[in-house]
């Protein structure tokens, strides 16, 4: 019995996991390690993925403890709610240890030449005649694959593209096509507000805004402000947009019949920010008073022409329906009394 538990492997209890960044679309993923301690500021280091050997960046150095992270692996996937095409979190891999000088330099070496690739790419590109755009190549750091990155209007049929690039550099090549977000993500730098592209700096999932939250919050509707480098609305409407459409439900709607410290009158318009409402008295005098001190006392909501069109068409079917039984019975009064007489 003693032997047969003897014999038994011992069970890791707790796996440490490192989180990691790396790839230029800025993918997470987790990684098994057995360093025992992480450093406490920003760390190059090579994992291990799906797509070969990369390096990468830890993050949230100072969340780790014993190197474990705080957070567990559930709560960073429950902070991207989103599950579209843009979640960011991968199978992971291992970490094969901390990035070394020579790494760092190696680094720099394939940057380089993925330069030289991009323009090799977008030379082949025009001369086989093919609608792309080639924005940035990726070179792994293994030397395994070559990744390409291109826009394009259309679907392309690169093939023959793909044959030509692997027999110049001897590796595997793939190309991938992106949108307009995503090229800005690669290739932006600053926006109008000063600070570093939120697409490029932490914003991983390109969540969808339209114009109902550039007029809710009353920002200019001139597209050459309002518009980033991807030529779309800014994703920084989408920040403020929940917290402005919760003040805007407290407002009360226009023509909404309401009683201040003045008198009684009717809503007309409304701030938002301001939680002001602009009141229209009986006297024709406008003010602007605080929403805490108004009393809605009731609404007077004109009907739109619609309205007044089915009510109107609704009572002349109500008509219709009541000339019969009108006609029935003054007949039958007339034939009980003439003359009106009991």
């Amino acid at each position: 019995m003693e032997k047969s538990e003897a014999s038994k492997p011992k069970t890791q209890k707790h796996k440490k996991m490192v989180l990691v960044r790396y790839g230029r679309m800025g993918y997470l993923g987790w990684f098994e390690h057995n360093e025992t301690t992480i450093s406490k500021t920003k760390t190059k280091v090579l994992v291990k993925t799906s797509r070969g050997l990369e390096m990468g960046e830890i993050v949230g150095p100072c969340c780790y403890r014993a190197g474990h992270f705080k957070c567990s692996q559930a709560q960073v996937e429950n902070y991207y709610t989103d599950r579209t095409k843009d979640y960011p979190l991968t199978s992971g891999g291992t970490l094969v240890h901390y990035a070394t000088a020579e790494d760092l330099m190696e680094a720099e070496h394939l940057e380089a030449s993925s330069r030289e690739e991009l323009k090799c790419c977008q030379q082949f590109a025009d001369e086989m005649k093919l609608p792309m755009k080639i924005i940035d190549a990726e070179h792994l750091f293994g030397g395994e694959r070559i990744v390409i990155y291109f826009t394009s209007p259309t679907r392309v049929d690169f093939r023959e593209l793909v044959k030509k690039l692997a027999k110049e550099y001897q590796t595997r090549i793939e190309l991938r096509q992106i949108g307009s977000r995503d090229e800005a993500r690669i290739i932006s730098d600053f926006e109008s507000c000063g600070q570093e592209c939120c697409c490029r700096r932490f914003l991983k999932i390109l969540a969808p805004v339209n114009m109902r939250m550039a007029k809710l919050q009353k920002a200019t509707l001139d597209p050459s402000k309002i518009s980033g480098h991807c030529g779309r609305l800014k994703c920084c409407l989408r920040y403020e947009d929940q917290t402005y459409r919760d003040l805007k439900e407290r407002l009360p709607k226009k023509n909404t019949l309401v009683k201040t410290s003045t008198g009684e009158g009717k809503v007309i318009d409304g701030q938002v920010l301001t939680q002001l409402v602009v009141v229209q008295y009986n006297d024709d005098k406008v003010e602007a008073v605080g929403l805490e001190d108004i009393e809605i006392i009731g609404e007077k909501a004109a009907p739109d022409k619609k309205t007044r069109g089915d009510n109107s068409s609704q009572s002349k079917q109500n008509n219709r329906n009541e000339k019969p039984e009108t006609k029935k019975s003054s007949d039958k009064k007339t034939n009980e009394d003439p003359t009106g007489e009991k």
